[in-house]
């Protein structure tokens, strides 16, 4: 392939600002497919979770035409919790697209993604999309995005950016909001008019920067990368050069190359070029493939270092082994590390003082999904409550803080600002429009665990929250936590609907009637501070003698149903959240130091 007619673009973006359906219309407006085919929405999000939650999680290659033009496509995960896959994914494009909501302008996301990208000094072509909705603002985006280009320090030929105005999802671009639409030409024009083509020359010594991770069924682990220099053919020789500069000799035995979103095999890539390599089993991100007569490592990417850390623990639960079928120490922590060679932003290490291990990531969703992923797959494990990691600077302790930005209706402000208060925010900015209020907070990431469920009850569930990792701050000293107490089970068995009846009084219920239950086991909250010991299986006595209308209805309320974040920003230290393929429980970490001997420990 010419590399004078190669383009490499990042797209990057907020969440839900249309990265991956304007990809969606790139293949097609590229005639990369029938034109009887059907093809699925937002094609590159492959994953069950991506689909499910409308968000990109991994970061994704894929390519099309535009006249004699090849563009390769990465699309990039817009949450700032996987912000690590951003930093590694930017070192194979030339150039970036940075797609903002016409309506919301930058956001939290936009300014963090955007920052890696200045920091590589790739061009910027600013894509103002969404421009169909009732409230877009075109132009008041664009300045916005400038302001932000000023902010952080962009130099002054990026600071000249481009500007295309977009709808996704009706498939169009235009150069001035008053155009007549047609299709994403102009856009394309942008790209090869803005975006340089790949440096390097084919006749220097193979160079390339693994930045991402795919695995096949049958050539096992692949690494992904751009050539940076000379050519890459099937069964070369080349060496491995690992992060701590060991180097592995190894056979290329396979290469594809990226076409919309599948892998073509190819004999030859030549320099520029974005492929998927086979030859190594081990291979991880970071790593250099070169040359073994003249090897050139290139640097990896410098990857922000963890904010929060949570405790993977083997399930010991009364129902462990039940339901999954990964359920030892041994096969948790081969699952964890095979997770670290493809997620450099995740840390593990083992317990000090147990079993299980130390798991460390950029925030809740960062490791939440990795659970929710175990957890498909059949693995069944505890995890403690999420702890921010705390530094030392000159004797002081220091602790990570985010910038978070909140929109949310006026009425609702008073009670937003009240509980950010208690969790030690400080306010940065406040702007009101349209009954409408944006909130601009420094609060440490300490105060963001478990405030979402509590700022959707204060917004009545109509407030918009984002936040992203600021810097590292004083310590700001104790803050509260969970306000409740919590109702527990002191015995085994199947609930009963007459005895929740009788406990709706005392609480919130988390299970219904017929749920298998154990000794320990969180079935509900308190209304009041403390924990109370329940009975939830307690059935009605019976008698003989009936009575007209003396027996009440048992009508229960249904139970409060939590996502997998919502548990685990629920608990308290001394509890844990049981994960299984089947069902998600809370419980008390020490049965035996609350209840006593159980039943069978008395029998015994």
């Amino acid at each position: 392939m010419e590399q004078s007619k190669i383009r490499n673009i990042a797209i990057i973006a907020h969440v839900d600002h249309g990265k991956t359906t304007l990809v969606d219309v790139f293949f097609r407006q590229g005639h990369m497919f029938r034109d009887n085919q059907q093809v699925a929405e937002r094609l590159m999000d492959s994953m069950d979770l991506e689909r499910e939650r409308g968000i990109t999680i991994a970061a994704k290659n894929g390519s099309f035409r535009y006249n004699d033009y090849w563009i390769n496509i990465i699309d990039t995960p817009g949450h700032a919790d996987f912000g690590g896959q951003v930093e590694r994914v930017l070192k194979m494009a030339d150039g970036a697209l940075l797609l903002v909501d016409a309506a919301e302008g930058p956001m939290p996301q936009t300014y963090f993604v955007l920052k890696k990208a200045l920091a590589l000094s790739l061009p910027i072509i600013v894509v103002i999309n969404k421009i169909d909705k009732p409230a877009a603002r075109p132009h008041w985006a664009v300045d916005q995005v400038f302001d932000l280009f000023v902010k952080l320090g962009a130099p002054d030929h990026i600071l000249d950016f481009p500007v295309v105005y977009a709808c996704a999802r009706d498939g169009f671009a235009v150069n001035d909001p008053t155009d007549t639409p047609k299709d994403l030409s102009p856009l394309c024009e942008k790209i090869v008019a803005h975006i340089p083509p790949p440096s390097g020359s084919p006749d220097e010594p193979l160079q390339m920067l693994v930045s991402s991770i795919d695995y096949s069924p049958y050539l096992g682990r692949l690494g992904i990368g751009k050539i940076t220099s000379g050519t890459l053919n099937t069964n070369k020789d080349i060496v491995v050069v690992l992060r701590d500069g060991e180097t592995i000799p190894a056979r290329i035995t396979k290469v594809y190359r990226f076409e919309v979103n599948r892998q073509i095999p190819i004999e030859v890539a030549g320099t520029g070029e974005i492929v998927a390599v086979a030859g190594m089993d081990e291979v991880t991100v970071g790593v250099t493939y070169t040359d073994p007569d003249d090897p050139r490592p290139l640097p990896p990417s410098p990857i922000d270092p963890p904010t929060i850390s949570m405790n993977f623990i083997p399930n010991d639960s009364p129902f462990a082994g039940r339901e999954g079928t990964f359920v030892t120490s041994r096969h948790l922590a081969d699952r964890l590390q095979h997770e670290c060679m493809s997620d450099v932003a995740l840390h593990v290490e083992p317990v000090s003082d147990g079993m299980g291990y130390k798991v460390s990531g950029r925030g809740e969703m960062h490791l939440s999904i990795l659970i929710e992923r175990m957890r498909r797959e059949g693995y069944e494990l505890q995890v403690t409550r999420p702890q921010v990691i705390l530094h030392e600077e000159n004797g002081q302790v220091t602790e990570p803080y985010e910038e978070l930005t909140i929109d949310v209706d006026e009425s609702c402000v008073g009670a937003v600002i009240e509980n950010l208060g208690q969790r030690r925010g400080l306010m940065l900015a406040m702007e009101t429009a349209n009954g409408m209020a944006r909130l601009v907070y420094r609060i440490p990431t300490r105060g963001l665990l478990g405030f979402r469920g509590e700022f959707l009850t204060d917004s009545k569930g109509l407030g918009v929250m984002n936040y992203i990792f600021s810097d590292y701050g004083p310590y700001a000293g104790p803050i509260r936590g969970r306000q409740r107490g919590v109702l527990i089970s002191m015995l085994d068995g199947a609930t009963v609907a007459y005895a929740l009846f009788n406990l709706q009084d005392r609480g919130r219920l988390f299970v219904g009637p017929g749920k298998n239950i154990y000794r320990g086991q969180i079935i509900g909250e308190h209304c009041r501070d403390n924990d109370l010991l329940v009975n939830p299986c307690k059935g009605k006595k019976l008698t003989n003698m009936r009575a007209s209308g003396s027996d009440e209805n048992v009508i229960l309320t249904p139970p409060v149903i939590m996502s997998l974040e919502e548990y685990i920003a629920y608990i308290n230290d001394d509890e844990l959240v049981e994960i299984t393929p089947a069902d998600i429980r809370l419980r008390k970490r020490e049965v035996r130091k609350w209840y006593g001997p159980s039943s069978s420990d008395e029998r015994g």
